[in-house]
């Protein structure tokens, strides 16, 4: 189960996610927003990512228009690991070297095809382990 989140800014690209999720019979539950409204990234932004640190959901993708707002505040969250992607080779690393277990998307920078790529890679790539568990450890404490 994957978690979504989103406000106004990212609405689009989110719905685009969704869509594009359904395609692979990946299964999803959406935080909201649910419109181009006007409304605060954190809301959405911490409740993907409470279901995420208490397990409800095994990954989350959040989005606002920079991706940077929607990031942090999942980042409160104890348990979540949330990177802001820009890019299929950031997605892998953070796959690979920091354990994250949620992705951000800057959905006023990042095209509906790209964010496909990213997400792929985010959900596919495995932890490496190894020197980087304790790290990982490090941060969780």
């Amino acid at each position: 189960m994957i978690a979504l989140g989103s406000d106004h800014g990212g609405y689009s690209l989110k719905e685009h996610i969704k869509a594009y999720l359904e395609g692979k019979g990946l299964a999803y539950k959406d935080f909201g927003t649910h419109s181009t409204d006007s409304c605060d990234y954190p809301e959405f932004g911490r409740a993907a990512a409470e279901s995420v640190a208490s397990g409800e959901c095994e990954r989350g993708i959040v989005v606002c228009t920079t991706g940077i707002g929607i990031s942090i505040a999942a980042n409160k969250v104890h348990g979540v690991r949330c990177a802001l992607c820009r890019d299929l080779l950031s997605a892998q690393l953070t796959r690979r070297h920091n354990n994250a277990n949620m992705l951000a998307l800057a959905g006023g920078f990042t095209g509906p095809f790209e964010a496909e790529h990213i997400v792929d890679a985010f959900l596919t790539t495995e932890f490496e382990g190894g020197r980087h568990e304790r790290r990982v450890n490090a941060i969780e404490e």
